[in-house]
């Protein structure tokens, strides 16, 4: 996979075309929108289940000053069974590029899925910063630690082949849930997560969140910050645990969620719909810091 990051070389000093104007305008027109920080996570490119399209879309409406992507951004794992990488895939890599090369801090921080961008930690692709973690100080004075967050996953830690597994079970349920919510669109029903109801019902999941959440917290309040941003578990959430924030960005598999900073330095989850248009208001879940 090594090869793989090395072959985006020629989109990181790609001139500047039509779609940069085009960029300019879609930025003129989301200035209302400004953000100070855009926090996103686990869009598992090069997978079928990337919703890269909604992707875009949000992108498009939320210009910001800081972009962090908090890891799994590229799906190596899948990858490495089975090349997929269609071209609106390629667009949001270049959508980040412009992002960094019209100003934006980009900062990359890998989690397990793209694990191998670690060896390229320290250095800048593109304008686009790889750090192994991050420090983000709001507006208002809090700092947030930024991590993937699989450091505190004990089944990647201590039986990597057990995580493999569970992807592979993961990609299943996807693509079964592909199946499921065509029928539901034909007979005008909504979307519905089957995923996230088996992680809502199954004791053992519900557990697995609950120590995973309370392990990120406590290792950001032993360094000393006032929260900490992560992905990795596709569950957008929060919520104060024993006096920190703990903010989890979500996904963009079937969540389409995102953290956002304020330029008065509150935080906020936004949910974006999977189809978009100039008249469909953004999804805002209730969570606020």
């Amino acid at each position: 996979m090594r090869a793989a990051f090395d072959a985006l070389g020629p989109w990181m000093n790609e001139p500047m075309g039509p779609e940069d104007t085009a960029a300019d305008a879609d930025a003129t027109l989301a200035t209302s929108r400004r953000l100070r920080a855009v926090f996103i996570s686990d869009l598992h490119l090069g997978t079928p289940g990337c919703q890269a399209e909604a992707l875009l879309d949000f992108l498009k409406h939320h210009p910001s000053d800081h972009l962090y992507l908090v890891g799994d951004i590229v799906d190596g794992w899948q990858l490495r069974r089975r090349w997929f990488w269609p071209q609106a895939h390629n667009d949001v890599v270049q959508k980040l590029l412009r992002r960094a090369r019209k100003g934006c801090r980009v900062v990359f921080v890998p989690g397990n899925h793209d694990e191998f961008a670690r060896a390229f930690i320290g250095h800048s692709f593109g304008g686009i910063e790889v750090m192994a973690d991050a420090v983000h100080t709001t507006a208002d004075g809090r700092t947030l630690w930024v991590t993937h967050g699989d450091h505190f996953d004990g089944v990647i830690q201590c039986a990597k082949w057990l995580a493999y597994l569970g992807d592979n079970l993961y990609e299943f349920t996807l693509k079964l849930n592909r199946h499921l919510n065509t029928l539901r669109a034909r007979i005008g029903l909504p979307y519905w997560s089957l995923s996230a109801y088996l992680k809502g019902k199954v004791k053992t999941a519900l557990n697995y969140v609950t120590d995973f959440e309370e392990a990120v917290a406590s290792e950001a309040r032993r360094r000393g910050h006032d929260g900490v941003v992560c992905g990795h578990i596709h569950r957008a959430e929060m919520r104060e645990i024993g006096g920190t924030l703990y903010c989890n960005d979500g996904d963009w598999v079937e969540s389409h969620t995102a953290l956002v900073e304020h330029l008065d330095g509150r935080l906020e989850l936004l949910q974006w719909p999977a189809v978009h248009s100039a008249n469909t208001p953004r999804a805002t879940m209730e969570a606020t810091a």
